[in-house]
Parts: C-alpha cells; sequence; structure tokens
C-alpha cells in the first residue's frame, strides 16, 4: 500500500488525499510536522516539503503536489480529475497556479507574523497579502460565472479540489479574513464542496510547531 507523508492542515496535502479517495486508490496517511527535526521528509523528498507519495516499494517517491496529481491522471486516469476537452484542462490547471500561489504567499505571511514584533516585515507581509486579494477577486470572479455546481463544467476537477483546499485552509490560518463575508458565491461554492464526503473526511487542522522556523 502507498503511504502519503501529510501535515493535518496542508492544503497541498489536501489535494492529494482527496484526488487519491476519488480514484478509489488505498494508502496509509502518515502525518507529520514538516519542520519538526523529527520529520522523515528530507528522507524522500530533497526539497523537504510535503506532501510526499511513497509507492509500494517504499523507496520511490513522488513529490510537490501538483506533479502527484499529474502523476495520478497519468498513471490512474478515471475517474479523471482534469476535463477532457484542451482549453478547459488548462483552465483547471490555470485556477490550480492561482491557489497554490495563494497558498504560497500564506506561508511566507505566516511564519513572518510569527516573528518577533520588531523583526517583522510590514511592506513584505503587505506584498504577500496583495498577492491573497487579488486570487480570492479573481476566484469569485470563477465561480460568479460558472454555470453549475462545479467551476467546469458538470463534474469534479482539480480546479475544485485546489479551490476548496486553500479556502479551507485559510479559514483557519486566517479567520479573522472577511472574504466569505466580502464575496458570499464564493463561500456558497466552497460549503457545496465542503459537503462532499471526500471533503468532509480531510477537513484541515492546524498542528502546534514544536521547532522555531524563523
Amino acid at each position: 500500500m502507498w503511504t502519503l507523508i501529510s501535515a493535518s492542515p496542508s492544503p497541498y496535502a489536501r489535494k492529494v488525499r482527496i484526488a487519491l479517495a476519488e480514484k478509489s486508490i488505498p494508502f496509509t496517511l502518515q502525518t507529520e510536522v514538516p519542520w519538526d527535526h523529527t520529520t522523515v521528509t528530507p528522507q524522500y523528498n530533497p526539497l523537504e516539503k510535503l506532501p510526499v507519495l511513497i509507492l509500494d516499494d517504499g523507496k520511490t517517491a513522488i513529490y510537490e503536489s501538483y506533479y502527484i496529481l499529474e502523476w495520478l491522471e497519468a498513471k490512474h486516469p478515471e475517474p479523471a480529475l482534469l476535463p477532457s476537452d484542451i482549453d478547459d484542462r488548462l483552465f483547471a490547471k490555470k485556477v490550480e497556479v492561482v491557489c497554490d500561489g495563494m497558498c504560497d504567499a500564506m506561508v511566507i505571511a505566516f511564519f513572518e507574523r510569527m516573528r518577533e514584533p520588531e523583526k517583522q516585515s510590514e511592506p513584505w507581509k503587505a506584498r504577500q497579502m496583495r498577492k491573497v486579494e487579488g486570487g480570492l477577486r479573481q476566484l469569485a470572479t470563477w465561480v460568479d460565472e460558472r454555470q453549475g455546481q462545479y467551476l467546469i463544467g458538470d463534474r469534479l476537477t482539480i480546479a475544485d479540489l485546489a479551490i476548496a483546499a486553500f479556502l479551507g485552509w485559510f479559514a483557519i490560518r486566517w479567520s479573522e479574513h472577511q472574504w466569505q463575508t466580502q464575496y458570499p458565491a464564493l463561500k456558497q461554492y466552497w460549503e457545496g464542496l465542503e459537503a462532499l464526503h471526500n471533503f468532509k473526511e480531510t477537513r484541515p487542522s492546524p498542528q502546534t510547531m514544536k521547532d522555531q522556523v524563523v
């Protein structure tokens, strides 16, 4: 059986967990805090990042969430999580780029906020939050333009996974943000996804970090 090394709040890992469940691929979940000195992540990913998917041999590792999802689509194409239409497929990947970009910006802002106040850079935090605000506006526009329950067509795609993973994580890491009031249609769309079984089963929870990382 495969093993997925994950962190419980990680939006990157959540995308993969949902994809594996949608494709009915059994796996063992190994939860870690990626910044703790006890993590085994460096043994499998030279970039020391989660998630990491370890195959049956216990050695072969697939890493970086976008690549894991590409790998799963190539190796286990059914049910497809990318549309068959090329333009829709490229759009789904574009949505994932925006969501991953917001996740990256939020990680930077989150750790900046963990520094001692006198060491924090307000311009640096503001730069990251501009990326998030721009991404949220774009997601809201795309959601407003959708035709049904899902973002693209009438089926779940990587675009939905990416948006739900980011918003679910954002809701617990930056709970004071008013995006749910600012973008009610985006909130409604997100809540509809979160009601699905495989989304319910992967809802994020915060972790406590023992090591000083900033």
